[in-house]
């Protein structure tokens, strides 16, 4: 009888550490992800606007969502050390302009890190204080090259949803209204690139958009990409992040939001949520 003691303790001793270990493998596999989102908010009242809303309601989106959100304006943290904490990376506003940060940045995105840009992230205009002098990131990452033009003033726009399956846009009707925004046009023609996969674009029933009072920034016509994904990349770009803002009268005053619009914020957690649980997936293009 003593002599099978000892294997019957040793087996249960093996099944309770087992048990510990597996437990301890599914909580961190259900840990919760980490974002960080960079920005600038410096200059353009409506950028401004715009990253404190963003700020205000990622915070909030992190907690009914069970993960983790921070925030930093100091471009200097673009380094391999500080970015392997996040799963997700986003541009609020801006780029990282200095080599050190853009390779870094670059080498993050190339080893399975997901990234969310929005709006003036991927502006690059020669000359101007954003000129095109990073390639990669706006010829081959983003695909889009130079920005071309813009609507003003900022205006709601119906947009129609390019592939429905997605999962970032699975929740989306056919076409949805967004919240005012001024959209940009771009120098390369998404389509042609087999790497993009365009998933949001401007419906013909909003034409004219804009207001003017400059009748090249109203739209009549046209194929406007305003969001995609490039299916080499854990990735997505918005157009969206440009609030109203009472410029005319000089009160600066907001005249819009973009996180006002639920059908909108339903596509960019979708996005998010994927981006930070999928961990080294990527979507391939049809």
């Amino acid at each position: 009888m003593k002599t099978n003691l000892l294997p019957h303790k040793t087996f249960i001793c093996c099944v309770l550490s087992l048990s510990l270990l597996l437990n301890g493998l599914a909580q961190n596999s259900t840990s919760p992800f980490k974002v960080i989102g960079f920005y600038t908010a410096k200059n353009d009242p409506a950028h401004i606007s715009y990253v404190q809303e963003a700020n205000k309601w990622l915070a909030k989106a992190a907690v009914d969502n069970h993960f983790v959100y921070d925030s930093t304006n100091n471009w200097d943290n673009m380094n391999a050390r500080f970015l392997a904490q996040y799963q997700v990376v986003l541009f609020l506003d801006t780029r990282p302009d200095s080599p050190a940060q853009r390779t870094a940045f670059q080498q993050y995105m190339e080893q399975d890190g997901a990234w969310i840009g929005f709006h003036f992230a991927g502006f690059a205009l020669t000359p101007s204080a954003f000129p095109q002098n990073w390639d990669w990131y706006h010829n081959q990452f983003l695909g889009c090259g130079e920005y071309k033009g813009n609507t003003w003033r900022p205006t709601a726009a119906v947009l129609r949803v390019e592939d429905g399956k997605h999962p970032f846009t699975k929740h989306l009707p056919a076409t949805f209204k967004s919240a005012p925004n001024e959209w940009y046009s771009w120098q390369k023609d998404l389509r042609k690139n087999p790497a993009i996969k365009i998933l949001l674009s401007i419906d013909s029933t909003s034409f004219p958009l804009g207001t003017g009072p400059k009748q090249h920034e109203i739209w009549h016509s046209g194929y406007y990409p305003v969001a995609w994904t490039n299916t080499r990349y854990r990735m997505l770009y918005v157009n969206m992040g440009h609030n109203d803002i009472d410029y005319e009268n000089k009160t600066n005053k907001e005249l819009s939001f973009t996180f006002a619009n639920e059908t909108q914020n339903r596509f960019i957690l979708d996005a998010l949520l994927w981006l930070g649980r999928s961990k080294t997936a990527v979507i391939k293009n049809n």
